[in-house]
């Protein structure tokens, strides 16, 4: 059994960050655009800048390019809304009162990726490989 699931690891990794880095996306273009029923919100504001964050975040982490310090940036990013939006305005650090489930899933799922790194799968594997080799080349 151990075998199997080891020998699934690399797509389950790469489909893991591909599936979060586009659902964090949409979030993004959620407030930037108003697509997927959101609401535009201003550049300039806390949401605007979030949405920001959230779209090119979300689109680099599915593709995995510069994976691993924008991870660490957006999962940044989701513990500052856990406490500043949801804790702060209910008063309350329990996720299930201060509707903070999804900020604080994104936050670890975002830690993990950076902790893990991009996958084999990833624009930033390729770079790496494509490194090694002219490398070898020299």
């Amino acid at each position: 059994m151990n075998r199997f699931f080891n020998a699934l690891r690399p797509y389950a990794q790469n489909a893991f960050r591909i599936v979060i880095g586009f659902l964090f996306m949409t979030h993004g273009t959620a407030k930037l655009f108003g697509w997927f029923g959101g609401h535009v919100m201003p550049f300039d504001s806390r949401f605007g800048i979030a949405g920001i964050l959230e779209t090119f975040g979300g689109t680099l982490i599915a593709l995995g390019l510069f994976t691993r310090p924008v991870a660490f940036v957006v999962s940044g990013e989701m513990a500052v809304a856990f406490f500043w939006m949801h804790a702060a305005q209910a008063g309350s650090l329990w996720p299930w009162i201060n509707r903070g489930e999804l900020p604080a899933l994104y936050c670890f799922s975002h830690l993990l990726i950076a902790a893990m790194g991009p996958g084999a799968f990833s624009i930033d594997a390729w770079l790496k490989r494509r490194r090694d080799r002219r490398a070898v080349l020299t």
